[in-house]
């Protein structure tokens, strides 16, 4: 094979790997009966070590997942759609025992993941009839809840990041929303962000975004957020930066 071919053949690998990364994390724009929901990854190159999942379940449940791998680039890409489809497995297999899924989701992800690799995660399952949000937090930039009464909830309760160790325990936990209540889940390349002056953005410029603008849709308040972080960094990304965010009607 000339180098020429190799050069090609190289540029297509890259380019399907880039495909089948966005395909896991496209067409969730939506709302779905009592709920409205939307994200957006932006990564730092073509592939990169975030990523966020809906998954509609049974008996009108919806997962949430939002994650964020080690490093950046390819390596951070194949661990976190490891992640992904981990996740995806063992929430099937051990059905509302959350912190169960994450044990088994940590055992494969140390198993076949290089040293020194860990993913933060923090998954959820909304009951869309009682509006409860059951939550593991493996060591992921807490969510919130801002409340209508302007309150806010942090959803800490979990573990250690997936991948650190070959066996690791979760605590499940668990906050009951009330209609207009708004989560709002994100990686830490959201929050620190940094102007040209070095100023962190920080969860307070977060939280502000997302309170002036929390009467919008949720892809409103996606791109919103994204708007406030660009206009704050002026646009310098130096980390893949993910936001979800769900409402209850």
């Amino acid at each position: 094979m000339t180098s020429e071919a190799l050069v090609v053949d190289v540029s297509r690998d890259w380019a399907t790997a880039c495909d089948v990364q966005q395909r896991f994390m496209q067409g969730l724009d939506r709302g779905a009966g009592t709920l409205d929901y939307s994200a957006r990854c932006r990564q730092l190159r073509a592939l990169g070590g975030d990523c966020y999942d809906f998954s509609p379940l049974v008996d009108r449940c919806l997962a949430l997942t939002i994650g964020d791998a080690s490093g950046h680039g390819l390596a951070s890409a194949l661990m976190i759609s490891n992640v992904q489809s981990s996740l995806r497995t063992a929430a099937w297999l051990s059905g509302n025992n959350l912190a169960v899924a994450l044990e088994a989701v940590n055992r494969q992800v140390y198993t076949s993941s290089l040293e020194d690799r860990h993913a933060t995660l923090f998954y959820g399952v909304l009951d869309q009839g009682t509006r409860t949000l059951q939550y593991v937090n493996a060591g992921h930039a807490p969510p919130m809840v801002l409340r209508q009464d302007g309150s806010v909830i942090w959803l800490r309760a979990g573990g250690l990041p997936v991948g650190m160790f070959p066996r690791a325990s979760y605590e499940q936990n668990a906050v009951e929303l009330d209609p207009g209540d708004l989560v709002v889940a994100y990686t830490d390349g959201v929050t620190e962000a940094i102007s040209p002056a070095g100023e962190e953005w920080g969860v307070d410029g977060l939280l502000k975004a997302a309170t002036v603008s929390a009467t919008q849709s949720a892809e409103g308040i996606v791109s919103a957020i994204f708007a406030s972080m660009d206009e704050f960094s002026r646009g310098r990304q130096t980390d893949d930066a993910t936001v979800v965010v769900l409402r209850v009607h």
